[in-house]
């Protein structure tokens, strides 16, 4: 496999009242990549168990390329409890099989082939996978196409300002919403009143090529050096918004490797969310004009 397009990190069960649903942003990531026609994998880990028999399972129905280790720890879940308001409330299982995923020679393999790695902070909360995804980017090769996206995913208290601080030195692409944006800013001691200096100040302090920043109903921008695109966000009737942000990422990502400019991504990146926000589930199939 060559020029592959990889998603690194958590793969669990999402645990709702009504029953549970794969769940994880690098598998929805990979996912939608596969749906542009790329070669697209999946890196995690799941354990001994039914539940890992159960996600290894989906995964393979979906057709998704992946190298999941099975370890000797329970697979991931995310309990999801939902109270009288209609208010989620999360709680992250710790000391699962995705805090532990192994760095392995299959790994060394795709990272060396690898053209674009997504990852995040939530799988980095654990010293095993967090060397496992440092390792892996540190083997890929750099270079003008070669694109190592950090989708910032802060979530309870699982994230550092040096595991922050360490992702923006690997990555060249940032991803971040508007509610990050203001948790970052104020962690690194930033002036939160503009949030576009804010942008500016990250994308050069770190060399970033981009920064995507998502701000929901209110649209959203994708910053390079010497310009910003701006999209608004579609009005649609809205099922679930779980994982429209990875398929904006996946979108984005895939069009740029398609020679598209960065402001025809960002327009079918929108398109794309968009319509993942009209269906129910993380993953569903797009229509054949979402994925020319």
């Amino acid at each position: 496999m060559n020029d592959i397009i990889v998603g690194m990190g958590e793969l669990l069960w999402d645990v709702l009242p009504e029953g549970k649903k794969i769940g994880g942003a690098p598998a929805n990531f990979a996912y939608h990549v596969s749906q542009f026609g790329l070669k697209s994998c999946l890196i995690s880990a799941v354990g001994n168990d039914e539940l890992g028999n159960e996600l290894l399972e989906n995964i393979n129905k979906k057709k998704l390329n992946h190298a999941i280790e099975r370890v000797s720890y329970p697979t991931g879940t995310v309990q999801v409890e939902v109270d009288e308001s209609g208010i989620p409330c999360y709680t992250i299982k710790e000391e699962v099989a995705w805090d532990n995923i192994p760095f392995t020679p299959q790994l060394e393999t795709i990272a060396r082939s690898a053209r674009v790695v997504c990852f995040g902070s939530l799988a980095q909360r654990s010293a095993v996978s967090w060397e496992t995804i440092n390792r892996f980017l540190d083997i890929m090769p750099d270079g003008e196409g070669q694109y190592k996206i950090f989708d910032i995913n802060l979530r309870q208290s699982f994230y550092t300002k040096e595991i922050l601080c360490h992702s923006l030195d690997k990555c060249n692409i940032l991803k971040i919403n508007d509610e990050e944006l203001v948790t970052v800013a104020r962690m690194f001691n930033y002036d939160d009143s503009d949030f576009q200096k804010v942008c500016r100040k990250l994308l050069d302090s770190y060399c970033l090529k981009m920064l995507i920043l998502t701000c929901g109903v209110d649209g959203s921008y994708v910053f390079t050096a010497d310009d910003v695109s701006f999209q608004p966000t579609p009005q649609v009737k809205v099922a679930d918004t779980v994982g429209a942000g990875d398929s904006f990422t996946a979108a984005f990502i895939s069009s740029i490797l398609k020679g598209n400019s960065i402001a025809e991504a960002h327009k079918k990146a929108v398109s794309v969310s968009a319509y993942v926000c009209t269906q129910q589930g993380a993953m569903p199939i797009l229509p054949a004009e979402y994925v020319k």
